[in-house]
């Protein structure tokens, strides 16, 4: 069975990025991808910031970057940039964290101003961790995700099926070139 690696660059679950996160497993799960999410902002923050690679919590969050067979990478723009916590994890990754996966980008910004941050600031770093195959990726306005209290978020149709397209080319990416890894 194909599996898909997401990396949640946000501060906390609570979040309206987190709704990108909710909608990719609920779309992933139908068509029989297991997803697993790695929360960045719930591993120790003290060794996420000194580098510390001998804890467990990163070996085992790298583990599932490196078999799995797709990365979504999922961020907040901050300062026209994605957020600091997703790059001090990144910087964690080995040089080549990302070869042989496909990569799909997701963020979520104030304004279409912070649109070329997909472009700009994340696809380079993705690229230089080895990725090699990294697909467009989507843009969506924290004003397009409306949290629901302990319903959880509610996407606005239009940013919904440019995900749900998305998702599929990823999926499609990842039939395509990759072999699911044996079990």
């Amino acid at each position: 069975m194909a599996s898909i690696t997401l990396i949640y660059g946000g501060n906390t679950r609570n979040s309206r990025v987190h709704g990108l996160v909710d909608r990719a497993t609920q779309f992933f799960q139908t068509k029989g991808i297991t997803l697993h999410t790695i929360y960045v902002h719930e591993l120790p923050a003290e060794d996420l910031l000194t580098a510390n690679f001998a804890n467990p919590a990163f070996a085992e969050a790298h583990k599932k970057v490196d078999q799995s067979d797709g990365v979504i990478v999922v961020t907040p723009v901050y300062k026209s940039s994605y957020s600091g916590i997703l790059k001090t994890y990144l910087d964690l990754l080995p040089q080549k964290g990302l070869e042989g996966k496909a990569v799909l980008p997701l963020v979520v910004g104030g304004t279409f101003g912070h649109l070329l941050t997909i472009d700009y600031a994340l696809k380079p770093v993705l690229s230089s961790l080895g990725a090699t195959t990294i697909l467009n990726g989507v843009f969506v306005l924290d004003k397009q995700i409306e949290r629901r209290d302990q319903l959880g978020f509610h996407i606005e149709s239009e940013a919904a099926s440019r995900l749900d397209e998305t998702f599929t080319l990823l999926q499609l990416e990842i039939e395509r070139v990759y072999t699911p890894l044996a079990q």
